[in-house]
């Protein structure tokens, strides 16, 4: 009986982790199809080594009008967009996190009603009001809506993590004689790092990949972001440069992952307020 009970675990247990590889090959895979092809001029959708390794494609793609300038641009955008979500998602969790009021978790329930509205569903009523208050075709006007749709849920993480912080803190420095937002931006925010860094790093890989909205609200080639541009890889009549695409995405990847290795021990970090207050 004892024998049969081990031989179902370990059954079960080698069915688990076949369903895991199979599950971690279908994430590996692609990541694998794109380094390989960066490195092949003769790139196409197998997965395969080269038979020689090459530059070629990153030398094609390295240039200004390619790369850079849509690097740059996407890093206005997503930098100013993030900016901007995080300051008003603190400023709007802290009442709604210190503060009880009737209309808390109805404004909750509002704003967690606005994340789930599609985009498409909101651009034509958007769109038609940029063009009246002239932000169409405008770096501002298109960071303004990155925040505006990224912030929602940001309130909602923003609160959750301020939840943590003991209102006894800033109870101290209210005694000497600290206003609301000095407690705000000098006690609670440096305490909640871990949620700041959830937060920006959640909004900025959010507004770094959204193809549609810069798409729809900027007309000038010169404005457009890397998320819009790497649509030129695809040629007419279903040609596609793989290698170059592929060169390409890994550029395109490298500033999210640069940002979450800056950030990592933040976001392994806990409040550490074990000791801060007694009782």
């Amino acid at each position: 009986m004892a024998r049969s009970l081990a031989s179902r675990r370990s059954t079960h247990r080698l069915a688990a982790d076949a369903g895991l590889l199979v599950v971690a090959a279908a994430f590996v895979l692609p990541l694998v199809w794109v380094v390989l092809s960066s490195l092949d001029t003769g790139a196409d959708l197998r997965v395969r080594v080269p038979d020689g390794l090459t530059l070629d494609n990153f030398d094609a793609v390295l240039t200004p009008e390619i790369t850079f300038t849509p690097l740059l641009n996407s890093l206005l955008l997503c930098g100013g967009g993030t900016a901007l979500t995080v300051v008003c998602a603190a400023l709007a969790a802290y009442p709604l996190s210190r503060f009880r009021s009737r209309f808390n978790r109805p404004f909750l329930l509002t704003i967690l009603f606005a994340t789930s509205l599609p985009i498409t569903a909101i651009m034509v009523p958007v769109y038609a009001l940029f063009v009246r208050v002239n932000l169409i075709d405008t770096m501002q006007g298109t960071i303004f809506f990155f925040a505006a749709s990224q912030l929602p849920f940001a309130i909602w993480l923003m609160k959750n993590f301020m939840d943590g912080v003991p209102k006894e803190l800033e109870e101290a420095a209210w005694t000497d004689g600290a206003s609301s937002l000095q407690s705000l931006v000098r006690i609670v925010l440096p305490l909640m790092g871990p949620g700041v860094a959830v937060v920006t790093v959640f909004s900025f890989v959010m507004m770094w990949g959204n193809f549609f909205v810069p798409f729809m609200l900027l007309l000038t080639p010169d404005q457009m972001p890397a998320s819009v541009s790497i649509n030129d890889f695809f040629g007419n009549r279903g040609m596609v440069a793989y290698g170059q695409l592929a060169a390409f995405s890994i550029v395109y990847s490298t500033p999210v992952i640069l940002l979450y290795v800056l950030i990592a021990r933040r976001l392994g970090g806990g409040f550490a307020l074990g000791g801060a207050v007694k009782g």
